[in-house]
């Protein structure tokens, strides 16, 4: 049945593709084709005029809520404000959410010649049962999926699946029957997003979290082949040539797959903790890269500001609610071991605005394996 609806989400949504939108030009060609198509075009051409900025993104709305009562916070807020941050679709997105979400920043790139990025976050036994627990089950996931693949087909979007989904198998908490789950869920995702003309991006985790050639087999598996590439350093803090270095190792041994690196959290390295590491800073702002490399764009995944989920006093919740649950900048930590509160230090080039003085308190945490994303 599973399969059955991905030709058929193949079938439609191709038709939508056009290149005048941007996208990749329509084909009537065989699945493998058109993922050949996607794999080959430039980063230019995916692109665009570079990642969509939101005038209502998250840190937008911030600078007004936190005039009166933060104005440092306010003013470090507006300079976030200036980038573009990509948009998470999860289990909180559900029915007109979700379509409306996806056709607000859809319209808005089309209007700028620029690419929305999203990020979906509903997998079942998402983080395994972890500190992000949550998801869909697996034909709610599929037709969860297919809302957004409709939503976006003949638009500028790229689209970054599903952060820890492949990194977070080495965890005893996931099962092989889950690993199996995930390979084939994965694989539909990505080959539904091809067929759309969207570039798609698996989670390969961070440097310091699986090896490349591990990392490159689960990709394998997952259906790399039929998407643009992978992802890396989602909600992480490892500097961007390490992260590139790693990630050309991952590209070598998945047949050139290109790929992004998150560098919202970056600026200032490892900061000896996954949970909102004390001193960290914004990294090098989004850009696309034409480097002669398989790196397609540095990227602000995660958004810049919002704490880590044990920061936030719990697991989000199975569904439904709001990502205000996730608060920004003055998060009290009240969860078993995330308790650090996020402090964004001063942006590395090229934010030139002087560093505000107090984003977040900091708090002790308990040091614990790197490379969650807890989005």
């Amino acid at each position: 049945m599973h399969r059955a609806s991905v030709l058929t989400t193949a079938g439609i949504v191709s038709a939508f593709v056009a290149l005048a939108a941007g996208a990749l030009a329509p084909t009537t060609a065989s699945a493998a084709t058109t993922a050949t198509t996607m794999r080959a075009a430039t980063s230019a051409t995916l692109y665009g005029a570079g990642p969509y900025r939101s005038d209502t993104s998250e840190a937008a709305k911030q600078v007004t809520a936190l005039a009166a009562s933060d104005p440092s916070g306010a003013a470090a807020a507006k300079t976030i404000a200036q980038y573009p941050v990509a948009t998470w679709l999860g289990d909180w997105t559900r029915g007109t959410t979700l379509t409306k979400t996806i056709d607000a920043a859809v319209a808005g790139a089309d209007r700028t010649g620029t690419t929305a990025v999203f990020v979906t976050y509903a997998i079942p036994q998402r983080d395994c049962g972890g500190y992000s627990a949550g998801g869909f089950d697996e034909a709610t996931y599929d037709a969860w999926v297919d809302q957004v693949v409709s939503r976006v087909a003949g638009h500028r979007a790229a689209v970054i699946v599903e952060p820890d989904s492949l990194a977070m198998l080495s965890n005893a908490a996931c099962s092989a029957s889950l690993d199996q789950q995930r390979y084939r869920i994965l694989s539909r995702e990505v080959a539904a997003f091809t067929a759309a003309g969207v570039p798609a991006y698996l989670d390969a985790g961070n440097s310091n979290w699986v090896t490349p050639a591990v990392m490159a087999s689960r990709l394998n598996s997952a259906g790399v082949q039929q998407a643009r590439g992978f992802f890396t350093n989602v909600a992480n803090y490892y500097p961007t040539a390490q992260e590139q270095a790693y990630a050309e190792k991952v590209s070598a041994a998945t047949g050139g797959s290109h790929y992004v690196i998150d560098t919202s959290r970056n600026g200032q390295g490892w900061r000896g903790t996954w949970c909102n590491g004390p001193g960290a800073g914004l990294g090098t702002s989004p850009r696309v890269v034409s480097d002669g490399t398989a790196l397609d764009a540095l990227l602000w995944v995660k958004t810049p500001g919002r704490a880590t989920a044990r920061a936030a006093g719990g697991r989000l919740p199975a569904r439904g609610g709001r990502r205000s649950r996730r608060p920004w900048w003055r998060t009290r930590g009240s969860g078993r071991r995330c308790r650090r509160p996020l402090r964004l230090r001063r942006p590395l080039r090229p934010l030139r605005r002087r560093r505000p003085r107090r984003w977040l308190r900091s708090r002790t945490a308990t040091p614990r394996r790197p490379g969650r994303s807890d989005a």
